[in-house]
């Protein structure tokens, strides 16, 4: 056996073959790798459609008058919108990089259940399939919202058993279900699969924030599927759970969707948290500040987040008492939130900086998630947030968290994880200017929403009081240099992955056991599984990784 360290060096015996056909990418494949880049496509197209919808929407806002789409439409493509970005994007996402860096980073072959992995993804489209197909039954799609509140979901016009909120209702409950299968495959996988010398303290950033995100899954996810179920059974069969004509109780379903989907968003955010702390040390040539204590943040993060739902019910008849509590709860994330923020500044300070496309991305993310974190801190205060409830205020602060922050670290993952994927490198001029418009569109579209909702503007309306104009105009602007930056990103990646630069074994000189392997990995990622027998670099002491590998 020899000792390896993780920098720069490839054992050559693993050059095997790695997945060899475009078509492997269609098939029922159990290999992780191939279903972490069939999530990270499939995701991606929705990322598209869904940033269809919300340019359309934008151009409806440029003038005060409803004068672009039906109003019916405009409610449409915003509930499809917010349930796009949210289940089709963001989650099948981080999914998809979980699935393809997990096994690899704790030095296991494949997931603890292949097959099971693979029946989560496949729902995946058929959700999808189900959300389209909503625009195509009478009535049109789900109009209720991504939040689908009744009453108002409750109602169904055209009379007709199948129609867009039943569908909605359907993949929401379908996605449900694919998620938990999947929380149940990451935790075992990480709890027992880890390679020999790989404690819990020695487990990449990246596996804690997954595993972190999937302990919340396992506990609140049952309660927005099972929600989802009463609600469609109320649409379906006349149950009476949530409708008030019937003497159900509707302020119910906030508390079974938020006790879910305020968590949701930390599910989103811890992953990409650790993105961060990947990508920081390797670009600032630096270990991390504090590794251990970022590791148990994301826990406490995690355990925090159970505590915090009725903070989006403070004008739902919320008790005093309630708010107090909920309002204390809340503030309490940005602790061990801000235990992160503090450590990424201290490893970047004084670092030998290189602003790599990766680089610029987690940076850029890192500002705008601080922006949200304070106006976070705003919303979670009573008397701020019952002012600015249901307003534009409200919207910008949740896009600076889901795109400012999780796209921009999606992105930034994309281009530090592209030549391992691929085998080949990316343009980084392109990179870059992907990066610019990207920065600065988000900021022009979603900071001016920020004023728009302190003077009052109201949320899901397609039209609005001329004063409101001006920044409306900036948003919307913004909006379109926003969907045009995904135009040289599709350029880079495609080009790139058919005809880019062979890329070798660790272009960054980047560390943990991914960078060991050949690039892209083998089927099976290790002939033999590697031991641990060193604290990481760049986490904890400073010298490199190593693990015993065969002569």
């Amino acid at each position: 056996m020899t000792n390896v360290p993780i920098e720069g060096i490839l054992d050559e015996k693993h050059n095997h073959e790695s997945p060899s056909s475009w078509k492997e990418y269609f098939s029922f494949s159990t290999d992780h790798k191939v279903i972490g880049i069939q999530y990270l496509v499939t995701s991606f197209f929705f990322f598209l459609v869904g940033g269809i919808f919300a340019m359309v929407m934008r151009g409806e806002l440029m003038t005060p008058e409803s004068d672009l789409v039906d109003r019916t439409v405009y409610n449409g493509m915003f509930t499809m919108h917010g349930t796009v970005m949210l289940f089709l994007w963001t989650f099948p996402s981080l999914v998809g990089f979980a699935n393809y860096l997990v096994p690899l980073m704790i030095g296991a072959r494949d997931m603890a259940f292949p097959r099971l992995n693979a029946v989560a993804f496949w729902m995946v489209p058929v959700v999808g399939i189900l959300m389209m197909g909503s625009f195509f039954v009478p009535g049109g799609p789900a109009q209720a919202g991504w939040w689908s509140y009744p009453p108002v979901s409750l109602q169904n016009p055209t009379g007709n058993l199948i129609n867009g909120q039943v569908l909605w209702l359907l993949a929401v409950a379908i996605s449900g279900v694919s998620s938990i299968m999947g929380a149940v495959n990451f935790v075992t996988t990480i709890v027992k699969m880890r390679a020999p010398g790989m404690g819990f303290f020695r487990m990449p950033l990246f596996v804690w924030g997954v595993f972190s995100a999937q302990i919340i899954q396992l506990f609140g996810l049952p309660a927005l599927t099972a929600g989802a179920v009463m609600l469609l059974l109320d649409l379906t069969v006349g149950t009476a759970f949530f409708d008030p004509a019937k003497g159900g109780n509707p302020v119910m379903f906030q508390h079974y969707f938020w006790f879910y989907s305020h968590p949701a968003v930390y599910v989103i955010i811890l992953p990409v948290f650790a993105i961060f702390s990947e990508i920081f040390p390797v670009y600032s040539r630096k270990p991390l500040f504090g590794y251990k204590v970022v590791a148990i943040s994301s826990i406490l993060i995690a355990g925090v987040s159970g505590i915090v739902w009725v903070h989006h019910m403070y004008v739902s008849g919320t008790s005093g008492w309630m708010r107090l509590l909920f309002m204390l709860t809340t503030m309490c994330v940005s602790v061990p939130t801000g235990i992160k923020v503090f450590a990424w500044v201290a490893t970047i300070w004084g670092g030998k900086l290189r602003l790599n496309t990766p680089m610029l991305f987690a940076l850029g993310g890192l500002v705008m998630f601080v922006f949200a974190g304070i106006t976070g801190i705003m919303l979670s205060s009573v008397p701020v947030d019952v002012h600015v409830n249901n307003t534009y205020f409200v919207v910008g602060h949740f896009h600076y968290v889901l795109y400012g922050t999780v796209t921009m670290g999606l992105f930034a993952a994309i281009y530090h994880w592209f030549p391992k994927m691929t085998g080949r490198m990316y343009s980084e001029s392109w990179g870059k200017i992907h990066f610019w418009l990207a920065f600065i569109g988000t900021n022009l579209n979603f900071l001016p929403m920020h004023p728009l909702g302190l003077q009052g503007m109201l949320r899901r309306v397609a039209s609005y009081a001329p004063e409101y104009q001006f920044w409306n105009v900036i948003a919307s602007l913004g909006g379109f240099l926003l969907g045009m930056s995904t135009l040289p990103f599709i350029f880079n990646m495609v080009i790139s992955w058919m005809q880019g630069e062979k890329a070798p074994a660790n272009p960054w000189r980047a560390i943990g056991l991914e960078w060991l392997v050949s690039s892209p990995p083998p089927v099976e990622n290790f002939e033999e599984i590697p031991i641990i027998i060193s604290e990481p670099y760049g986490y904890g002491k400073s010298e490199p990784l190593t693990a015993n590998l065969p002569e």
